[in-house]
């Protein structure tokens, strides 16, 4: 679907990678990709540790609003 070339459309912290160890990390930000079809099902999409796009239930984060520095900052490092 996305990759992760595409721009975020928010953040999230992971608060809860309870079966997803492996693929999520608790108090990590996450890039949030927008996902109307995934969100009408309490879905999110984001950029996991695979490095792939991924819909995780949408309670499983907190989307936060980041200062546009650090927002750079993140986006400069997951196109690298």
């Amino acid at each position: 679907m996305n990759t992760k070339e595409n721009l975020f459309s928010q953040f999230g912290l992971c608060l809860n990678n309870e079966g997803y160890a492996a693929s999520l990390e608790i108090g990590k930000v996450y890039g949030v990709i927008q996902d109307d079809e995934a969100a009408s099902h309490g879905y999110i999409r984001v950029i996991d540790e695979s490095g792939e796009d991924y819909a995780y239930t949408a309670n499983r984060f907190h989307l936060i609003q980041l200062p546009a520095t650090v927002e750079k900052a993140l986006l400069s490092v997951s196109r690298a």
